[in-house]
């Protein structure tokens, strides 16, 4: 006889306490279909709806954020396909269990005739030579991959495992996907949620597109809640953990909030780039590394249309090494300000690789001698510094000679825009060319 039957009352309340299963795991969608967010490649016209509906599936990379369906997308196709589903993690797993997946794999097959899809979530923390194990059994079509990563697959997965697999890029959930996960919950459970609606609206904020973190804080609500209790936006941080930011600080997040900050200063658009920038400081990014990219746009974007842009921004980077977070993090937003409405111009960037190729090119042309010094009798006596003219002595304060080696053209390799300050030395460049021509009995337009 069974504890059960001696003690059914003991059986009962054990069965009354086990933790039902999470809510996100209850609401994981089995068909396709009922899959949120994702219509871009599921839809009939995507690149993965057209496939399903030939019945087929091949071996994919998805590639997406958190909580946007990966593993939910994987188990679906299976069970559409009619594969066996066979999941791993490569955070856990090694050689020994992908030999295992293999050889169940080929046996299902001889056996049954059915494949096996393998999902290998994570996929991207093999390393090279554990990827490139996958090759010949995806080959044959042992099993079909499925693996899936929220990094950039180019970066992190080889070429020969990339050849192999289609990439599909999942989303983020947006608020419709959101708001339909939230309904779900609620037909779920039989209970409304718990909030008004402008704590709904913050509580789908504060998930950040991800839906299993959105799922897991409707669970803690529900939990928290009181008979007929209902929280206020304000109420809301207090009473779920707020999602972090998705923000890889080496990773491709890194270089793709960069490189919007950049963007959106070298276009001027300051509120936009202060939002990049308060993104950088609340994802925990390096606020040197956010600095010394400042300093990088102050002289390569900005440049002589405002010549004090790099004087504020090496002050910004001093007041901020002073002060240290958070006090130090309105100097960055000062600094983004500054830059951002500042006149733009690329000249000098551009003048120095003129510069550069046209040095490149002419090897090691000599100055004229007019212009070498002569500190001995003999170096007096071959020529040089012959001829020099001091300018500030000549009553323009330019001589107009030539400057450039012997034998080779002269060359304009800064051209100034007609924007901040660049206006004035457009105008001192154009002065002093008309005086050359003048003294040199040349044209001035080079």
């Amino acid at each position: 006889m069974s504890e059960g039957d001696l003690f059914p009352q003991a059986k009962a309340k054990r069965a009354q306490k086990a933790a039902p299963h999470p809510l996100a795991d209850r609401l994981r969608p089995a068909e396709i279909e009922d899959i949120l967010g994702q219509d871009h490649v599921l839809g009939a016209d995507g690149p993965l709806g057209r496939q399903i509906a030939q019945g087929r599936v091949p071996s994919l990379i998805l590639w997406g954020p958190p909580g946007c369906g990966k593993t939910t997308l994987a188990r679906a196709l299976a069970a559409r396909t009619d594969l066996v589903f066979r999941p791993l993690s490569a955070v856990f797993s090694g050689v020994a269990d992908l030999r295992k997946v293999f050889d169940a794999a080929r046996t299902e097959r001889e056996a049954s005739g059915r494949g096996t899809l393998l999902f290998v979530d994570e996929i991207h923390r093999f390393n090279k030579a554990q990827q490139d194990g996958f090759l010949p059994y995806v080959e044959d079509g042992t099993v079909v991959l499925v693996g899936a990563t929220t990094e950039n697959p180019s970066f992190e997965l080889n070429a020969a495992l990339m050849s192999r697999c289609q990439v599909i890029v999942l989303k983020r959930l947006d608020d419709a996907a959101l708001e339909a996960l939230l309904s779900r919950a609620e037909a779920e459970t039989g209970r409304a949620l718990p909030l008004d609606a402008e704590a709904r609206t913050a509580l789908k904020a504060m998930a950040d597109g991800d839906g299993r973190m959105l799922l897991n804080m409707v669970e803690g609500l529900y939990a928290m809640a009181g008979e007929g209790e209902t929280f206020g936006a304000a109420d809301l941080a207090n009473v779920v953990q707020r999602r972090a930011p998705v923000f890889d600080k080496s990773g491709e997040g890194h270089y793709n909030l960069i490189s919007a900050l950049h963007k959106s200063l070298r276009g001027s658009d300051t509120d936009a780039a202060l939002y990049w920038l308060a993104r950088m400081l609340d994802g925990g990014e390096d606020p040197a590394y956010i600095l010394r990219r400042l300093t990088r746009f102050a002289v390569e974007d900005v440049g002589l249309a405002d010549p004090n842009a790099i004087a504020q921004a090496i002050s910004a980077w001093e007041t901020y090494d002073r002060l240290g977070s958070p006090e130090g993090d309105l100097a960055l937003s000062y600094l983004v300000i500054y830059l951002g409405t500042a006149p733009k111009s690329v000249g000098a960037y551009k003048a120095h690789g003129a510069a550069k190729r046209a040095a490149r090119a002419t090897g090691s042309l000599t100055p004229p001698m007019h212009i070498l010094n002569a500190p001995t009798k003999m170096m007096k006596e071959l020529g040089y510094a012959a001829g020099y003219q001091y300018d500030p002595d000549t009553a323009e304060g330019f001589s107009g000679q030539n400057y450039f080696p012997d034998g080779m053209a002269r060359e304009t390799f800064y051209h100034p825009v007609e924007r901040g300050f660049e206006r004035e030395i457009g105008k001192r460049l154009a002065y002093w060319n008309r005086l050359r021509a003048e003294k040199n009995g040349s044209s001035g337009d080079s």
